[in-house]
Formats: C-alpha cells, sequence, structure tokens
C-alpha cells in the first residue's frame, strides 16, 4: 500500500495525525473515523480492501489520542469531536476534486461521524455506521454526567469487549498507541452529545449504512435502531448481524461485512 504521512491543523489549531493511501485511478474516496481509544493504524486492513476496489483512504487519529496533540482522551466539548472530522472532510474533498467523498466511522468514531452529518449535512457523498455510539443504552461508564470530579481518569477496560477473535483482543491490549486510560470529561461531553444529536434527528438527510453487531458488548444494537428510526434520510439502510461483537471490521467473517460497505458504496458513485 502507498502511503503518505503527515500532520494537518485542525479548527483551532490542534495538530492531528493524518495520512493517506491513495490508489491510481481512484474512482472515490473515503474518511475513515476511529474510536475511542484506539487509533487510524488500526484500519489497514480495511484500508487495503477499499485500495483494491478503487478508493483513496485518508485516515486521522482523535486528538488526544495516538499520535495527535491534545490532553489524553479528553475533550471538554463535543464539538471537537465533530469539528475534527469536518476539518479532515474539508481537507480530502479539497484533494479529492471531482471524486466522491464518503464518511466510515466506528464506535465513538460513529458518533463523530453521525453528528458531522447532522451538523454539516450535504458535504459527502455517503455516511456508513459501524457499532455507532448514537443513544446510550449500553451505560458502558454509568449514568452520565458522570459524579466524578472533571480531570480524573479512571482505566481503559473496553478491550474484552471488541471482538470475539481472543488474537484481536491481544493485540488491542498491547497496542502501545491504544489509550490506557479514559477521563471523565471525554464521557461527559458524550453524553452532551448524543443528546444532541437525538434532538437533532431530524437534521440527518445524508444517505447512510448503519451496521451494528448483535452481541455488541460496548455499544447496544439499540442505539443504531434507534438513530435509523429517528433520522430524516430517505436513502437509509440498517443491518445487525447476528453474533458478531463490537468491532464488526475485525471478527472473523469481515470480508464478508467490508464487502457489504463497498457494494454500498460502489453504488453510490
Amino acid at each position: 500500500m502507498n502511503k503518505v504521512e503527515t500532520t494537518i491543523s485542525s479548527f483551532d489549531g490542534t495538530k492531528l495525525y493524518f495520512s493517506k493511501n491513495p490508489v491510481n485511478g481512484a474512482k472515490a474516496s473515503v474518511v475513515i473515523v476511529h474510536g475511542l481509544c484506539e487509533h487510524a493504524g488500526r484500519y489497514d486492513y480495511v484500508t487495503e480492501k477499499l485500495n483494491l476496489n478503487g478508493f483513496n483512504v485518508y485516515r486521522f487519529d482523535h486528538r488526544g489520542h495516538a499520535r495527535s496533540e491534545g490532553p489524553r482522551t479528553f475533550y471538554s466539548d463535543f464539538n471537537q469531536l465533530v469539528d475534527d472530522v469536518n476539518a479532515v472532510v474539508e481537507i480530502a474533498l479539497q484533494e479529492s476534486g471531482e471524486l466522491p467523498l464518503f464518511v466510515i466511522g466506528h464506535s465513538m468514531g460513529g458518533f463523530a461521524s453521525s453528528s458531522f452529518g447532522t451538523k454539516y449535512p450535504g458535504k459527502v457523498k455517503g455516511i456508513v455506521l459501524s457499532g455507532a455510539l448514537t443513544r446510550y443504552f449500553t451505560k458502558v461508564a454509568g449514568e452520565l454526567p458522570m459524579a466524578l470530579p472533571l480531570g480524573s481518569y479512571f482505566p481503559n477496560e473496553l478491550g474484552s469487549g471488541v471482538c470475539s477473535d481472543p488474537a484481536v483482543v491481544h493485540a488491542y491490549n498491547n497496542d502501545p498507541l491504544v489509550e490506557k486510560q479514559i477521563s471523565v470529561d471525554l464521557f461527559n461531553s458524550l453524553g452532551n452529545g448524543i443528546e444532541w444529536l437525538t434532538q437533532h434527528a431530524a437534521s440527518f438527510v445524508d444517505p447512510v449504512l448503519v451496521l451494528h453487531g448483535a452481541n455488541d458488548g460496548l455499544v447496544s444494537e439499540r442505539d443504531s435502531r434507534e438513530f435509523y428510526g429517528d433520522i430524516a434520510s430517505t436513502d437509509k439502510t440498517l443491518k445487525i448481524y447476528a453474533h458478531l461483537m463490537h468491532e464488526i471490521f475485525n471478527e472473523p467473517s469481515r470480508d464478508e461485512v467490508i464487502g457489504e460497505v463497498i457494494a454500498w458504496m460502489q453504488k453510490r458513485i
């Protein structure tokens, strides 16, 4: 894979790690938005499949994650997350020229992507959500806002819930770029963001493919069903995968899932 790595300045000057995997004769481009505590590098396999099918791929690390600037896993306002996605999309749009652009967001990145579509409708050709945090039916951090002092942190214990493949869980737990702590402020910001996203569901009009594992222990598949029912998109598809856990792009049947994403985007080029 051809890969270019650099940093970009987001809306407030925060430097974000940014990479692109371009292909010759591309027919479309994709921005991948990763989840809480992880990083863009965990999407190498997905990127490879997208490249093979003629998609340029853009990736970045969220602020406060892995190679990007900012206090670790910390947001003071959920809009920081949404506007970082918008900053990356703007760069991808400039570079892609006439090529259609899609966004794929996983988990917290699914929150960021669905909120991006809600706040900035019509910028991209379509949005794909994987195990997206769009409501909060599985209370992974208990009730929000958390009753802990702002600025406090607790350990990242998400690992066991990410995937049914023990090798993926092992790699996640031993990945030096996976953040080991999560701030209270991040969860409280997400709580506010989910409330905002729910209230503004009618503003989400982009074509969307909503995917979720039925056995997701970190984000309830009810989040995706309710989001899907509430939004105003006329082109929307929902698929709940029986037996799959949180990271549907890393489960043993990942080729089928990634294939469906590619087919969905190809129909919209």
